[in-house]
């Protein structure tokens, strides 16, 4: 009988560690410890300006009075005149390759690994400038990235690449437009593998406290790989809710409470 209540309580306690609590549940939390009741909550707003990678597609448009001249510059979609969005986006955008350059009509290769997007949007202009327009002609470049391109694997209801089409995006947006983490992913240590000119670095991210916002690593990057793991309570397979874990648990001491009757009883 003692060990039977030794059992009982064992599995009672098990029930109750197999649970997923509130704390690992809920996003950006704050501590009131650290920011009282109402207080103001610095948090970082804005990124270090992006600068280029390998394999990073470029949106680049000149434009200027005389529009036949810059339509040089412009592609117009010969390889697939019928594309449109993401694959107009793939014909038409400029690719940096593994020499850190994107080949430009007319102007021909020009170097672009490790420039913020105004230091080739003003160097293109210069060059513009010196071979091929006037002052007078008021030419307007713009470049902008063709997408904030990333992937999110792991515990997280639709994993798979997706594109953000903004100048900046941050993992939270990431998340929610890949569906959410369920339960049983782990929110207390996020992966990101984030693409450098020398290779590649593991960061991670704890999205249940108000100073993920402070990361360098809130805003995500093009080509960055997001890794969600799964809770220990997924593997043990005892449930992630009370009832979950209670209905397991109990299913584990009605089985075992018959065989102490059975072997009671021979």
């Amino acid at each position: 009988m003692k060990f039977m209540r030794l059992l009982y309580m064992g599995l009672i306690a098990i029930s109750l560690a197999s649970c997923v609590s509130q704390k690992r549940l809920t996003y950006l939390q704050e501590d009131l410890r650290k920011y009282p009741e109402d207080s103001l909550v610095t948090i970082r707003k804005v990124q270090d300006p992006y600068r280029l990678q390998v394999n990073d597609l470029l949106s680049i448009r000149v434009k200027a009075l005389d529009d036949d001249l810059v339509n040089i510059f412009n592609p117009v979609s010969e390889t697939n005149p019928n594309a449109t969005g993401e694959q107009r986006l793939y014909y038409d955008g400029f690719k940096v390759d593994t020499h850190g350059t994107i080949r430009i009509p007319t102007l021909g290769e020009v170097p672009v690994l490790g420039y913020t997007l105004e230091e080739v949007r003003k160097d293109i202009e210069a060059r513009l400038l010196k071979d091929y327009f006037k002052e007078e002609a008021n030419i307007f470049v713009t470049v902008k990235l063709a997408g904030i391109r990333y992937t999110i694997n792991g515990e997280i209801n639709r994993p798979g690449s997706n594109i953000i089409y903004r100048d900046q995006a941050t993992i939270m947006e990431a998340i929610g437009n890949s569906g959410e983490i369920p339960i049983t992913g782990d929110k207390t240590d996020v992966v990101i593998i984030r693409q450098y000119p020398m290779g590649q670095k593991v960061h991670h991210i704890d999205l249940t406290t108000i100073d993920a916002m402070n990361s360098p690593y809130y805003y995500i990057q093009p080509n960055d790989l997001i890794l969600i793991n799964p809770l220990p309570q997924k593997s043990l397979g005892t449930g992630t809710t009370g009832l979950q874990s209670f209905t397991t648990v109990l299913s584990i001491v009605s089985a075992l409470a018959t065989i102490s009757l059975l072997i009671t009883r021979l």
